[in-house]
Parts: C-alpha cells; sequence; structure tokens
C-alpha cells in the first residue's frame, strides 16, 4: 500500500505533494521561510491596533492569523483559494468582523480602500513575476492611502548575483518542494513594492534554515520538534522528501535567505488598475 499524505482538496502520491503541505501532515506548524522570529519581526513593523481592517493573504495553517487575532483588530479578512484550507483558518475566528473568503490573491472581490493592513506569506515566491505584480497591485488597491503593506518571502542573495545561477536556485527548489518556486533577490522585491505605489519602511532578512534542527525548535518547540521527527523517522516517503528538501536548502545555503518588507502605500496620484474611471463615452 502506498503511503500518501491527505492534502486540500485530493490525495497526491507523496513524491508530487507540495513540500509545504508533506510538512504540515508531519506536523510543521511554522511554514514560513524565515521562522517565527521574521513573522514577528514582519508583525511588529506592521504594529496592528484596534483600529485597523486588516486583510490577510493566503493565510495557509492560520499561525500568523492566530498572532494578528491576539491584537484585536477592527475587523479581520482572510483570503485563502482552497476551502479546506480555509476551514483550518476559520477555526481561528470569532464574531462577524472576522472571515475567511475563498477566492485569490490577485482578484480579491473586495472593494477599493477597505483595508488598513494587508499582509501575505510564503505565497508570493510561489508566483510568475506577472502574478507576484498583480498580488502586489491588488494589495494596493484594497489598502487606504497610508495603509500598511508586508510580506515574508524567499529571497536569493546577493543582490548582483549571477543570471544562471540565480534560475539554477530556482529550478531546484522548484523541483525539490513539487512546486512552481521563483524566489527573487531583496532588490528586485523591493522593486516590485516600490513600483506598484508603496515606500518601504521596513527591512529584514533572515538565513533559510525551515529544515534545520535549531530553527525546527526555535519555532516548534521541543516537543513539536520530536513530533516532527518521530514522524519523519516512521515515514519513509515522507523522510525522502524531507531530506531532499533539506538537501537543496542547504546546498544554496549561501544564497537563500529569507525577507520581509513592511512598505506604507503612498498618498500620492498613482493609480492602481481596477481604480481607473471608466472612459467618457459620451465624447
Amino acid at each position: 500500500m502506498s503511503e500518501k499524505v491527505l492534502m486540500p482538496n485530493e490525495n497526491r502520491e507523496i513524491s508530487k505533494t507540495p513540500g509545504h503541505w508533506v510538512l504540515a501532515q508531519l506536523g510543521k506548524k511554522v511554514l514560513r521561510p524565515g521562522g517565527k522570529e521574521l513573522t514577528q519581526k514582519m508583525l511588529k513593523g506592521l504594529n496592528i491596533t484596534a483600529n485597523d481592517n486588516v486583510v490577510e493573504f493566503a493565510p495557509g495553517m492560520g499561525y500568523t492569523a492566530r498572532l494578528c487575532l491576539l491584537q484585536s483588530p477592527k475587523t479581520y479578512t482572510a483570503i485563502e483559494q482552497n476551502e479546506q484550507a480555509a476551514a483550518i483558518v476559520r477555526a481561528y475566528l470569532n464574531g462577524e468582523s472576522q472571515t475567511c473568503r475563498v477566492g485569490n490573491a490577485q482578484n480579491t472581490g473586495l472593494d477599493n480602500a477597505v483595508a488598513t493592513v494587508v499582509y501575505g506569506e510564503a505565497m508570493l515566491t510561489m508566483q510568475s513575476d506577472t502574478r507576484k505584480n498583480e498580488i502586489i497591485a491588488e494589495a494596493g488597491r484594497i489598502l487606504a492611502a497610508g495603509g500598511r503593506y508586508a510580506i515574508h518571502e524567499l529571497c536569493i542573495t546577493p543582490d548582483g548575483i549571477d543570471d544562471d545561477n540565480k534560475r539554477l536556485i530556482q529550478k531546484e527548489v522548484t523541483e525539490a518542494i513539487q512546486h512552481p518556486a521563483k524566489p527573487i533577490t531583496p532588490s528586485e522585491w523591493k522593486k516590485l513594492m516600490q513600483d506598484n505605489g508603496f515606500e518601504i519602511e521596513f527591512e529584514a532578512i533572515a538565513p533559510m534554515h525551515l529544515l534545520e534542527p535549531k530553527r525546527m525548535i526555535d519555532d516548534e518547540g521541543f516537543g513539536g520538534f520530536f513530533k516532527i521527527a518521530k514522524n519523519i523517522l516512521t515515514k519513509p516517503k515522507a523522510r525522502k522528501r524531507v531530506l531532499g528538501m533539506r538537501k537543496v536548502f542547504r546546498k544554496h545555503n549561501k544564497n537563500l535567505s529569507a525577507i520581509t518588507l513592511v512598505a506604507k502605500k503612498k498618498v500620492s496620484d498613482h493609480i492602481f488598475p481596477h481604480e481607473i474611471p471608466p472612459k467618457n463615452k459620451g465624447k
């Protein structure tokens, strides 16, 4: 009987299951490239208060959602593309001011300027350059002027890395995690934000040590770490996947990092795609 991992919407052979779902099934709760520490720095930079209307893109297992809700924002809206994943997040929500909608981050269906805070983690890395731009533009559209937007993503360092080496890293990470991945350099992440009308206010970079024992203990605690380790030891196909991912991460450890950026939507005449007024048909 083949070893399978249950993931949202389907059963897949574990060899073809995206890496983050393999790790989730093994008990890993913190699935961000910079770990819990970089997520906490991102949230500190966002400074969420009871006056904020928060939108989170792709909350996944809901780890950051729970941290956000501890700040008691005025409203919280999650946009998750998968219904079963959305159900995980809804289990953490309480009250009419908190909701999780099934939809796409590039086209949320939300009104213009309804949010004061938008953030997303470990999701833009998995998108093409065009889709990255669309999602960041959508964040700008739904944010009020002066609102804050934050990302926490995988990045490739240094900024001047050779293009061939960058493409090799993208290719090998994609193969290891069995999901398209296109991490870019810190300066490229910042340019994407700036091109969409954002002003960078905070930046932090951390090693990409997602599968290193010290980071796992820091993120999951000793109990969580030993649970994951036991599952890895007793599930040979999952163990092969985890070791394969870690091998690639270690191979490129000098060039793989995690980055968080917190930015403010400029008060300017920057026009976002969905805000362009219709042409006057009378002329």
